[in-house]
């Protein structure tokens, strides 16, 4: 628990004279009275370590006896018996290592020994509305009194200013998991390019990639998995994934493993027939030199939305340009973003404990430059629409490829590196795939 300890020393040195709150995330419904498996909140989880809902953090470095506390449920043997084991109080506290543990039922008793000691509250508005409603009354009820007790906060502050901030790079240990979710997600995209055979579902393939992931330990999909075909294609995040894989099809799998609270992400395209056809492998292949140009720039001191995104964008309008699907010159297209009918989204994002993870891509300069521990993905895609006015031979077809990439203090560190992204290396794959017999799980 040493990372969680020192990321709320870290949190709380940042934060200076203030009281700061977190909650746990809800517990969400799925149908009637049936959950949502739980996932707790990622900024919670970063400084505690603790995975159980109904749980609050109070960290108040100006209270004289505990620096900080954690609000738990208590442990319960017939509750227990129903919906698994529960740390406790006592389990929490050595769990975690925080200052104090207390039952979650004491937390309106004990709040305003809390907030009485700083002038500063940091509190997230909208991940628990219950609680929202309780410290907003709080402040209000601080508002008329504080003038004569001298105690409570007089302003509320985001925690998202320190902490999405403290997220945004990664610590060895951060690198550690994050690789190990990554590597897990590389193998399942390694087993849909091995079993996925031609007659197969959408949700066929999908099936292989999340069982690979179980397998090898991750707790979920970090997100829902898109495996999209044919008319699909077009579509960034299809994952309806119920749609027969047509002969002659691309295949685009967008999927990602969760690994302990780190996240992959991961993007191939590749022909259900095994060999891309001509139009196919052109495409593809104006996607993947973008996505190599992105991953070359991917250096400290440049900048995510401008050095590395407007090359890859340059490389994808001037492939467009040359298989005939635009005309003119590249800089008039990128100047008047006439490209993005086939591009339309950006080139990557932050990764981490979300998969669109925290972490302002601005700074007071305008865009922010790379730093070493940051960990980014590089995903161009091109996505050609069925229309009228657009070459025959290329209507329909769509590719993204997306790998997690370690921005280093030298080159950057390809997370993704083991799934095979050339045209030829992918073909290989699949060719090794279907010279065995053997089913996936055997």
């Amino acid at each position: 628990m040493d990372q969680f300890q020192r990321r709320r020393e870290q949190f709380v040195t940042r934060m200076g004279d203030a009281v700061a709150i977190f909650p746990s995330a809800p517990e969400l419904v799925r149908s009637n009275d049936t959950g949502i498996s739980y996932r707790q909140n990622s900024d919670f989880y970063y400084l505690t370590g603790f995975d159980e809902p109904q749980s609050v953090l109070i960290l108040a470095p100006g209270h004289p006896e505990v620096r900080s506390a954690l609000f738990v449920r208590e442990a319960d043997k017939d509750k227990e018996r129903w919906s698994g084991r529960r740390a406790g109080v006592e389990g929490a506290k050595a769990r975690t290592g925080v200052d104090a543990t207390y039952p979650i039922s004491e937390l309106a008793d004990r709040l305003n020994g809390f907030l009485d000691t700083a002038a500063q509250l940091y509190y997230p508005f909208g991940v628990d509305c219950e609680l929202d409603e309780r410290m907003l009354q709080r402040i209000r009820t601080y508002r008329t009194t504080r003038a004569r007790s001298g105690a409570g906060p007089v302003g509320v502050l985001d925690p998202a200013t320190i902490l999405h901030e403290m997220r945004l790079f990664k610590s060895a240990a951060d690198v550690a998991g994050m690789r190990r979710a990554v590597e897990i997600s590389g193998e399942g995209h390694l087993a849909a390019m091995r079993y996925a055979r031609p007659g197969m579902h959408e949700y066929e393939v999908e099936a292989i990639v999340e069982y690979v992931f179980a397998r090898n330990g991750a707790q979920s999909p970090a997100y829902p998995t898109i495996v999209t075909s044919g008319k699909n294609l077009s579509i960034i995040h299809y994952d309806t994934n119920r749609d027969p894989i047509p002969n002659g099809s691309l295949v685009l799998v967008d999927a990602g493993a969760e690994v302990d609270y780190y996240c992959g992400d991961i993007t191939r395209t590749w022909p259900i027939s095994g060999k891309f056809s001509a139009e196919q492998r052109e495409l593809y292949e104006i996607v993947l030199a973008a996505n190599v140009k992105a991953i070359e720039l991917c250096l400290p001191g440049r900048t995510f939305n401008q050095d590395v995104s407007d090359a890859a964008q340059r490389v994808l309008v001037e492939g467009l340009i040359g298989v005939g699907l635009l005309a003119g010159s590249a800089d008039q297209h990128l100047e008047q973003e006439t490209h993005k009918r086939f591009t339309i989204h950006r080139i990557g994002h932050w990764l981490g404990a979300d998969t669109h993870d925290v972490g302002s891509y601005r700074d007071a300069k305008g865009w922010r430059p790379l730093e070493p521990g940051m960990v980014v993905t590089i995903e161009p895609g091109l996505y050609i629409p069925d229309e009228a006015d657009v070459p025959e031979r290329f209507r329909g077809l769509s590719v993204r490829i997306e790998d997690d990439v370690l921005i280093t203090a030298g080159d950057p560190d390809v997370l993704s590196a083991s799934v095979p992204k050339s045209s030829h290396a992918i073909e290989e794959e699949i060719a090794r795939g279907r010279a065995t017999s053997q089913a996936l799980i055997a």
